[in-house]
């Protein structure tokens, strides 16, 4: 799931490659070599009088139905893909800035842009992906590659994608379930099936 990571040696920066789960419900961040780095809900609490994001993740989840009337906290993806842009490209945007913060004075002034790959559900419109696409882009990132949920699946499983046998995968999501069967390394056929 996640591109080959290198370094900048002249500067002393790595430049850092993740991967992203955008789910309805919670979002994952993997990193290459460190694994699953971050787990958070979906969540961002703004105040809705100055459009500022207030809180993002776990401390948002927490302030859900706990609020004053200027203050909302949205869960900016229905059943898997993008409900509010702006609130998702926020939300993106801090979760990137989260996972590639580095220590040194030299890392925080010339910070590359990350690439990622995010996961979408198998029956995502090209307008919902190019919705993930400009988000992430907006959000900081330098190139954006987007796997469809169920082959993201397989491959961490380590199913044998390439075979000419088709493999079953069946992934269940907060927003949509996703079935696929994957053979010579393509989905062959899916279903997306969005839940309540």
């Amino acid at each position: 799931m996640a591109p080959s990571a290198c370094a900048a040696p002249a500067l002393g920066v790595s430049i850092i490659d993740i991967g992203i789960d955008l789910g309805t419900a919670n979002v994952l961040v993997y990193v290459k070599g460190k694994g699953i780095v971050l787990r958070e809900p979906s969540v961002v609490a703004k105040d809705v009088r100055t459009n500022k994001t207030l809180a993002v993740g776990e401390e948002a989840r927490q302030m859900l139905g706990k609020t004053p009337s200027n203050i909302q906290a949205i869960r900016p993806l229905r059943d898997g893909v993008i409900a509010d842009f702006e609130v998702t490209e926020a939300m993106l945007g801090y979760f990137i800035k989260k996972v590639t913060r580095q220590r040194s004075f030299l890392s925080t002034l010339f910070r590359p842009k990350p690439s990622v790959v995010i996961c979408v559900p198998a029956e995502i419109t090209s307008v919902e992906e190019r919705a993930v696409r400009d988000a992430a882009k907006l959000a900081g990132a330098k190139s954006v590659d987007i796997i469809e949920e169920p082959m993201a699946a397989a491959i961490g499983a380590g199913l044998p994608i390439d075979g000419p046998s088709g493999n079953m995968v069946v992934d269940i999501g907060g927003g949509t379930t996703d079935v696929a069967v994957i053979s010579l390394g393509g989905i062959v056929v899916s279903q997306s099936i969005r839940v309540a």
